[in-house]
């Protein structure tokens, strides 16, 4: 974790960059105050999720199918009293 204010991250901003890539956080600091942390972002996963990963985890129960009693579709409305 580096500090470094907002001038010299301005200056040198695309080798700070290089450094986020590789996992580095840096703490963003205005007269040597820190006011934010900069950190990288997670990669992102290219594979696609499974179908089916909780299969046999839960039941629906038939009731979930049944329609919303009038007083909840009137709550969607706005039409509480």
């Amino acid at each position: 974790m580096i500090r470094v204010n907002i001038h010299e991250a301005k200056t040198h901003l695309s080798g700070y960059l290089k450094r986020l890539a590789k996992g580095e956080t840096i703490i963003l600091c205005k007269r040597n105050v820190p006011i934010a942390e900069i950190r990288p972002i997670p990669a992102q996963v290219d594979t696609l999720r499974p179908v089916g990963l909780a299969k046999g985890e839960f039941r629906i129960p038939p009731e979930f199918f049944e329609p919303l009693p009038q007083d909840i579709i009137d709550a969607f409305k706005g039409e509480t009293e």
